[in-house]
């Protein structure tokens, strides 16, 4: 499944002109962070992946250095890059706080059979849906303005990273030849209006097979707040 989702992100990304084929491997798109997270998939009646995105909690990182959007071009930025590790170090405090992992989400890609139809709203609740399931997260995600993502994100309940009052702009990704944003999502705060579709999804999340690399099994814990949750397992 991992190699299906590789391959549906190269392929997609490669038309998207965000990567060369340099950046693939037997036309996959294989990064390190695929074999410790969590993966959402769409797939069709033949079990063909149409949709993925991925999920990397970060529950060991003590540093800005240890997250992904460390290496992106705005943190390489000398007017805003120290400003993005004061707002993301922040968000990471938020988490400690609140006794939840910080994730970073990522890996975003549709096929083009259902791009414009509602899966992509459907992904980004089950991301969602995910989150409070798995207890609640602080999350940030690197979301490409291409094909409306970014704008797709902010409607369901993503926001600009701040820093003193002020929000980091959109800025050209120059490994993905895109523009970007940044934005930080807060499991338990998503835009009232999806609030049914995400208990719907979260229903859905609790019956779903979990694909893993051993043969741990899932077990549930209670919830402070009552609700039951899933615990993480290991992926790697």
């Amino acid at each position: 499944m991992i190699r299906k989702v590789q391959t549906l992100r190269g392929g997609v990304y490669l038309k998207d002109g965000a990567i060369t084929a340099n950046h693939l491997r037997d036309g996959r798109h294989d990064v390190d962070l695929d074999w410790r997270s969590w993966h959402l998939l769409i797939q069709d009646e033949h079990s063909h992946v149409l949709g993925c995105a991925r999920y990397t909690p970060f529950s060991s990182a003590k540093n800005f250095s240890d997250l992904t959007v460390s290496k992106s071009s705005l943190a390489q930025c000398p007017k805003w890059g120290s400003k993005l590790q004061a707002a993301v170090e922040s968000e990471m405090d938020l988490a400690c706080k609140k006794n939840v992992p910080y994730v970073e989400l990522g890996g975003w890609a549709l096929a083009e059979s259902i791009r414009g139809t509602g899966e992509a709203l459907r992904m980004v609740l089950a991301i969602y849906g995910l989150a409070q399931v798995l207890g609640g997260v602080v999350g940030l995600t690197t979301a490409t303005q291409r094909h409306s993502s970014a704008s797709i994100l902010r409607r369901i309940g993503g926001f600009s990273l701040a820093h003193g009052g002020l929000e980091l702009p959109a800025y050209f990704d120059h490994q993905y030849s895109c523009e970007m944003e940044v934005l930080r999502f807060h499991s338990w705060a998503p835009n009232p209006r999806y609030f049914h579709g995400i208990e719907k999804i979260k229903g859905q999340l609790r019956t779903m097979p979990v694909l893993t690399f051993d043969n741990k099994t899932i077990s549930t814990r209670p919830h402070p707040d009552g609700r039951n949750s899933t615990n993480n397992v290991h992926l790697n």
